[in-house]
């Protein structure tokens, strides 16, 4: 008897509610606009990073995923800002179709999968960045909640994050199926 994951069910399901229903388009501009205070949040606690994209400032990137395009570009300060520009200098095109595989892929600690175009030098900076930005979320709770309640949490949070990568490892087909003995 074929059993299926719980996973390609909630994904299945997930994909029929967001193919029918649309967030308003002043939700998605402020998700957009929060995520990408994130992201220089994370960017500024690196001043590398930072230096790193101050160096192509003024460059175009757009990001594409699902007929939905953001363009960003870097500014002298060594962060990114939204744009609306004609044209790209590099563009990152999103290949997997499903937030939750992507997500599962990052878990993983896979990157997604993604068609580059463009600036090679720029692509260069942005794989860096991917490959050494971390966010330090128990640093940024401290500050709000004491380095012990911080420490607790994070702690509970990685526990989680392993305890998940091993329930999707678990779930991965093997490359030959065992036999039984006889």
């Amino acid at each position: 008897m074929a059993t299926q994951s719980p996973f390609s069910l909630a994904s299945d399901v997930l994909e029929q509610f967001t193919s029918n229903v649309q967030p308003p388009p002043w939700l998605v501009d402020e998700s957009v606009n929060r995520l990408l205070l994130l992201l220089n949040h994370v960017i500024s606690s690196e001043p590398q990073a930072m230096m790193r994209l101050a160096r192509q400032k003024g460059q175009r990137i757009e990001l594409h995923w699902k007929g939905k395009t953001l363009q960003l570009s870097p500014t002298a300060a060594g962060l990114l800002e939204r744009t609306r520009q004609e044209g790209f200098d590099l563009r990152l095109t999103l290949s997997d179709p499903s937030m939750l595989s992507m997500a599962t892929a990052l878990l993983r600690g896979e990157k997604p999968s993604v068609r580059i175009e463009g600036d090679v030098q720029l692509a260069s900076e942005v794989n860096w960045m991917m490959d050494h930005l971390r966010w330090d979320v128990e640093e940024d709770m401290a500050a709000w909640m004491g380095d012990a309640t911080a420490h607790t949490l994070a702690q509970a949070g990685r526990s989680l994050a392993q305890a998940l990568r091993q329930f999707m490892a678990q779930g991965q087909p093997s490359a030959a199926p065992e036999k039984a003995p006889t």
